[in-house]
């Protein structure tokens, strides 16, 4: 089992239970992106380890949210109903409020990865990326400014996009490897979190910004430690809303992660 205590990630999505069902926190101010928000994996996560709690299941499955408005630092509160306990999943939700104003509403479901078996496809395959050593920090090679975010995680491209040269190049594609930058080892929450851990695809098209409404995450493996190789793709965008699609595959090779969410851009 990975131990995580004394990493960030672990202090800032922790909260108190101060109620039946219900939690405080205080949003930190390190996940923020580049509009000075709070980024949305981020609150996904801190619902999701509250969530856990609630559980019987070691795991997170899956997870949907929904954005209702902008996170920021400060108090927030989170308020999680059972919904279902079986013997193979558990569902239940969660709310997360800031101000007394509801701000993302969480529906998760969670398992035993360790105890999961059945028939098995995988068609597609990992990144081809070369070693990590060998790819390019595009924060060092392009210096910008950077939100608090990316503080917490490390990237690694064997291409970076243009948008980082400020001469966005059209790409709706993009590989890289990722982890924490503290040498947390990623967990089910944590690859949820990272699935809205990097700028998104689309600034490669010269928009300047893209909020998340609504994402949805899987989680097909427990991750073996390492770097995790990503690869992001947006294939639509249409009146201002575009998609954008994540995999995550482990050190192993094996797909951990997957989600899908829908944006809204600024024009």
């Amino acid at each position: 089992m990975t131990t995580t205590a004394g990493f960030v990630f672990d202090s800032d999505t922790a909260s108190e239970r101060v109620g039946e069902h219900e939690f405080a926190l205080t949003l930190s101010d390190r996940w923020t992106t580049f509009i000075s928000t709070t980024n949305g994996g981020y609150l996904l996560a801190t619902c999701l380890q509250a969530l856990r709690h609630e559980f019987p299941h070691p795991d997170l499955l899956s997870a949907s949210a929904h954005f209702l408005r902008p996170g920021s630092p400060g108090p927030a509160r989170i308020t999680t109903e059972m919904v279902r306990v079986g013997r193979r999943t558990a569902t239940g939700q969660a709310s997360m409020l800031r101000d007394d104003k509801e701000i993302l509403r969480v529906l998760a479901t969670f398992t035993d990865l360790g105890a999961a078996e059945g028939p098995t496809l995988v068609n597609g395959k990992p990144p081809a990326l070369p070693a990590p050593e060998d790819c390019v920090d595009p924060f060092a090679e392009y210096p910008r400014q950077r939100p608090t975010i990316s503080e917490r995680t490390e990237t690694r491209m064997a291409e970076v996009p243009g948008f980082w040269r400020g001469s966005p190049g059209g790409a709706t594609c993009v590989e890289f490897w990722m982890r924490l930058a503290d040498g947390r080892e990623a967990d089910p929450i944590a690859l949820a979190f990272l699935v809205d851990a990097v700028a998104p695809v689309v600034f490669d098209l010269g928009i300047p910004g893209s909020s998340t409404i609504e994402l949805t995450v899987h989680i097909r493996n427990r991750p073996a430690p390492g770097w995790l190789a990503c690869r992001v793709t947006t294939n639509y965008l249409m009146d201002g809303f575009h998609e954008e699609d994540f995999e995550i595959w482990d050190s192993a090779g094996t797909l951990v992660a997957q989600s899908r969410q829908l944006a809204i851009v600024s024009t």
